[in-house]
């Protein structure tokens, strides 16, 4: 599987399931959450480690989440 098919199969479920009004993409009003990537994913499929997430409107660094797991 190349990069690109990876991330489009990990970033299409509202598709999938049929909540593309709801969420799927960003937009107001659609629920969002969002990682953040340092380094480009199509380049380095590993690029997709190091993140940070946007959440409810909050940011958690990398090292909160790591603090979760």
């Amino acid at each position: 599987m190349t990069p690109l098919a990876a991330l489009q199969a990990a970033t299409q479920p509202a598709q999938f399931m049929g909540q593309l009004d709801r969420r799927g993409t960003i937009e107001v009003g659609k629920i969002a959450d969002l990682v953040l990537l340092d380094a480009d994913p199509l380049a380095d499929i590993h690029n997709t480690a190091p993140f940070e997430r946007l959440a409810d409107g909050k940011l958690y660094p990398r090292e909160t989440l790591d603090q979760c797991s």
